[in-house]
């Protein structure tokens, strides 16, 4: 690692919009035999962990000052307790942060980050992957809300009660009614809308409903990798033009199908800079959530590489900025304020 890239990887805030952390952390998903999520409830966050990829003394090395960490139920297209999951994770996460409250804050908006990272905290932020966690009422979103969640996903690829998603892509279903008055009452709340996981037809709903910029919290390019949890060019121009944000999501699949590295991930970057310009597009690492990871990405303490890898790009220091995390900052500022 050059000293140049670990300088600017320092002076720059770094957002990373998805990781499945709580799910390692929740007994919920980890008593499973043969979960992938390595059960660390006994240990926690602030213990430096060799399972898995985020811990927050690995966040702080690795230079994350914002992370958003998901909450969801059981991936079902039915998923039993979907509500009650979701409240223990948000109850692990805050009993997190309160154990390590010298190194880690809860924050619910823009300042809140800022603050963080000037008293030398990770910021931490809640979001939902999957509204089957609502139980098709919306004021379950309200109740969300006043727990901390500042960004929502509406499905977790399976079809619920609002969407479909890309695993029911052959429907060409959209959004229902009541997906329809989630995104709106998502809009009136000031919560972010995230796309990654819906399908197409889904993701051209909320394109024409949402009056906000929307996320693709950990999404790729389909055009580089063509797996369908990815984004078409057409898809990232009208999130662009709406004034969105991808996160780059590491899952080896959606990076490259024989050669997922540092470098074929920054293939995606800059082909939708080329596409949009470099303030549409940042990081969505989907840290464990995934059972393996590109070379060069094996956990969260080697996101300098991807400095490294956009300096040796020609990329310069202000739009490796944006990409870092400053996109995303401007994203919440301007949503959720």
């Amino acid at each position: 690692m050059s000293s140049n890239a670990l300088d600017l990887h320092r002076r720059s805030i770094v957002v990373d919009t998805h990781c499945d952390t709580l799910k390692c952390l929740t007994q919920e998903f980890t008593r499973t035999k043969g979960s992938m999520w390595k059960d660390r409830s006994s240990v926690g966050m602030g213990v430096r962990s060799e399972l898995g990829h985020v811990d927050i003394p690995r966040l702080r090395d690795g230079g994350v000052d914002c992370q958003v960490f998901a909450v969801s139920s059981a991936r079902d297209r039915t998923p039993p307790h979907a509500l009650r999951t979701a409240l223990d994770m948000i109850d692990v996460f805050h009993g997190e942060c309160e154990r390590n409250s010298d190194a880690i804050r809860p924050v619910t908006c823009h300042d809140d980050i800022v603050e963080a990272v000037g008293e030398g905290k990770v910021a931490a932020m809640l979001s939902i992957e999957g509204a089957d966690v609502i139980e098709g009422r919306l004021s379950m979103l309200r109740v969300f809300h006043r727990l901390g969640v500042r960004m929502v996903g509406l499905v977790h690829s399976l079809r619920n009660l609002l969407a479909d998603g890309v695993s029911d892509a052959r429907t060409g279903g959209g959004l229902s009614e009541l997906g329809v008055k989630v995104v709106e009452e998502l809009d009136r709340l000031g919560v972010i809308v995230d796309v990654s996981h819906i399908n197409d037809a889904g993701f051209w709903d909320v394109n024409d409903i949402s009056r906000n910029p929307v996320i693709a919290s950990h999404s790729n390019s389909r055009a580089i990798c063509g797996h369908p949890r990815n984004m078409t060019d057409d898809m990232i121009v009208a999130l662009a033009d709406g004034g969105g944000v991808m996160g780059m999501n590491f899952a080896p699949s959606f990076v490259h199908p024989t050669a997922p590295t540092v470098e074929t991930l920054v293939n995606h970057v800059d082909h939708i800079v080329d596409l949009v310009d470099s303030d549409h597009v940042g990081l969505g690492s989907d840290f464990d959530g995934i059972r393996s990871t590109p070379v060069g990405l094996e956990d969260v303490t080697k996101m300098p590489g991807i400095t490294e890898e956009l300096l040796r790009r020609g990329y310069g220091e202000d739009d490796v900025k944006k990409i870092l995390g400053g996109n995303h900052l401007r994203l919440i500022k301007r949503v959720v304020g």
